[in-house]
C-alpha cells in the first residue's frame, strides 16, 4: 500500500513540475543565485562541487525519506 502512495505522490510531483516550471524555478532560485555568486566571486570549481553536493545530498534525503 505504501509503495502505491509513493507512486501517486511521485506522479503528482512530476505533473506539478510539468505544469508549473516557473514555480519550480522560483523555488530553486536562491540556490542558483548562491551558486552564481560563488562561481563569480570565488571559484567555478567550488561552485561545481557545491552543485554536485546539493544534487547528491538532495537525492540522498529523498531516498532516505522514501525508505521509511
Amino acid at each position: 500500500m505504501a509503495k502505491e502512495i509513493d507512486r501517486v505522490r511521485a506522479q503528482s510531483a512530476l505533473a506539478v513540475i510539468k505544469q508549473h516550471p516557473g514555480m519550480v524555478l522560483f523555488v530553486a532560485s536562491p540556490v542558483l543565485i548562491g551558486l552564481g555568486l560563488v562561481w563569480w566571486l570565488v571559484s567555478p570549481t567550488l561552485a561545481i562541487f557545491l552543485f554536485l553536493g546539493a544534487v547528491l545530498g538532495g537525492g540522498a534525503v529523498l531516498l532516505m525519506n522514501r525508505r521509511q
